[in-house]
């Protein structure tokens, strides 16, 4: 089950943004608490933040942000984890159909997301529920705690 992210979910959010196996392939670099609660309540704030309930417990999050005028048809889909908790359950393709269903129900016609070329396990999630890959985007993404650059897939999921 989806549901919006509360400010009870802070905790939960924080700590898989900040896991050390999960944190590579996210947006923000390692930082505290205090500093990350910035970012968080800007998330609330754009309504774009969701969480991922199985049991009525949170196993995974995302974020899923419509973008605007003549692009008011796609949305951008990031900040996709589950929790390590739950790993190895199926849960990545249960969420990212619920995502799917979600978007769908919205209107949306087309999502996009990016993905690390070093992260394949998460290519492979999004093409086996849809996505395909449309291009390289080199040195997208700067890793400051690394000091590097990486390059990231573009993929996208298009209803016709």
């Amino acid at each position: 089950m989806i549901r919006a992210a509360t400010d009870n979910d802070f905790d939960f959010i924080y700590g898989l943004y900040m896991h050390p196996e999960l944190n590579p392939y996210l947006l923000y670099e390692p930082m505290d608490r205090g500093s990350f609660l910035t970012v968080f309540e800007q998330l609330l704030d754009d309504k774009v933040l969701y969480i991922y309930n199985v049991d009525q417990q949170p196993a995974g999050m995302f974020k899923l942000i419509p973008l605007q005028h003549r692009t008011s048809h796609i949305a951008y889909l990031g900040g996709v984890a589950i929790s390590p908790e739950f790993g190895g359950r199926g849960l990545g393709t249960s969420m990212m159909k619920a995502i799917l269903e979600m978007a769908r129900r919205q209107r949306i016609k087309r999502i996009e997301l990016s993905t690390s070329v070093d992260n394949e396990r998460a290519a492979h999630l999004y093409e086996k529920c849809g996505f395909q890959r449309e291009g390289i985007l080199r040195q997208y993404t700067y890793l400051a705690s690394e000091d590097r650059y990486i390059d990231e897939v573009l993929m996208s999921y298009i209803w016709n």
